[in-house]
């Protein structure tokens, strides 16, 4: 397993540092060194030696869930997050989100959805904290009026971080596109090409602007224009393809990129008329 080997590695090096810390100073100082030993390096070595205790009882303590996601077994993991979850009451935000995620991944969106009903009564803030997994369930499954009700709910409460705020408010403008209301989803994406700092999402807005918004606007100059200054300011920012590709690899990991990645794409080579 590469998580083992990981593990082992780490360990090694906590320990060669532990030995590097404890005996070069004895054989450079000599007897001079034991004087010191109790306020210098003794310290240092507890530090060290209980990082290497600390990160074995974790290892072990989440092996089998390291193990499940390594293998990529969604419908282990989701089992065996149920497990912790249903069964032992354990609503933290890790476990939340990586059984949401794996209900996604196996397209068990009335799963996410059940879950997020228990959430909310068990632990409220979870579901604030992962609005984007709950959302993005909502858009998978087509309920995209829903979705972007949910998207709005939670815009407006105020307890959002900026990251996944500035996300929601790109997700809330998708649902209102994919739902149709191509009139209500302009203004989000106009302030979105025009504002935002995200790279990803200024450069999304200004491609929905353009391909999809454009032709059903009253106002298509003002839409057109807004998505070339977004255009521009994302080309700015990333330069080429690739640049675009390296803002992408760091929200990579997300569910909410993943599910857009074709869109991603699409976008890419708008901006950069491959």
């Amino acid at each position: 397993m590469k998580f083992k080997y990981l593990i082992i590695a780490f360990s090694a090096l906590i320990i060669f540092i532990i030995l590097i810390t404890a005996l070069m100073p004895m054989i450079l100082s000599g007897p001079e060194y034991l004087v010191n030993f109790r306020f210098l390096t003794l310290p240092l070595l507890i530090f060290m030696v209980l990082l290497l205790v600390g990160m074995g009882i974790f290892f072990f303590y989440n092996y089998r869930l390291l193990s499940l996601l390594e293998r990529e077994d969604w419908p282990a993991l989701a089992y065996y997050l149920e497990q912790k979850i249903f069964v032992k009451g354990k609503y933290s935000n890790r476990n939340v989100r990586l059984l949401a995620s794996s209900y996604l991944v196996i397209s068990d969106y009335l799963s996410v959805l059940k879950l997020e009903n228990k959430a909310v009564l068990a632990n409220p803030p979870v579901v604030d904290n992962n609005v984007l997994v709950f959302g993005t369930a909502r858009v998978l499954s087509r309920n995209h009026a829903e979705a972007a009700a949910f998207f709005k709910l939670h815009l407006d409460n105020g307890k959002l971080k900026t990251k996944d705020k500035n996300w929601a408010r790109w997700y809330f403008g998708f649902s209102l596109l994919l739902s149709g209301a191509f009139k209500l989803a302009q203004p989000e994406f106009e302030s979105l090409a025009v504002n935002s700092k995200d790279a990803l999402i200024t450069g999304l807005s200004s491609y929905f602007l353009y391909n999809s918004i454009s032709g059903h606007s009253d106002n298509s100059a003002e839409c057109l224009a807004a998505a070339e200054s977004g255009r521009i300011r994302v080309t700015n920012k990333v330069k080429n393809r690739h640049g675009w590709k390296k803002e992408v690899e760091k929200n990579g990991s997300d569910i909410h990129i993943a599910i857009i990645k074709k869109y991603i794409e699409e976008t890419g080579q708008w901006l950069f008329n491959d």
